[in-house]
């Protein structure tokens, strides 16, 4: 596991971590599966899910077999660097500073 995993990891519940370990190592499941293999309740495992998808380290996907079931796998950390927020251009930051400039002037 890499550094960057690692810092997106320590802040969250030890369940989001069990969960985002099983994705990792086992590869694709839904919440079912995810309840049954890490013996966390559904409840708990969709926290944790959410949890780890708000930080990048798992993505969710539709089931194969069943369009109405979520399928959640772990992001690979190459693909995790490309997912970041973009970083802020010119025009945005002129367009912040726009409404500040206005306020100075009256």
């Amino acid at each position: 596991m890499d550094e960057g995993t690692r810092e997106l990891l320590e802040p969250l519940p030890p369940s989001a971590k069990l969960v985002y370990y099983v994705l990792d190592a086992e590869g694709r499941f839904d919440q079912t599966g995810l309840a049954e293999e890490t013996r966390l309740s559904t409840r708990t495992v969709r926290f944790a899910v959410e949890k780890l998808t708000e930080v990048g380290l798992v993505e969710e996907g539709l089931c194969p077999r069943d369009a109405r079931r979520s399928v959640y796998q772990a992001v690979p950390p190459a693909d995790r660097d490309s997912v970041d927020e973009p970083e802020a251009t010119a025009d945005s930051a002129s367009e912040a500073d726009a409404p500040a400039a206005a306020v100075a002037e009256d």
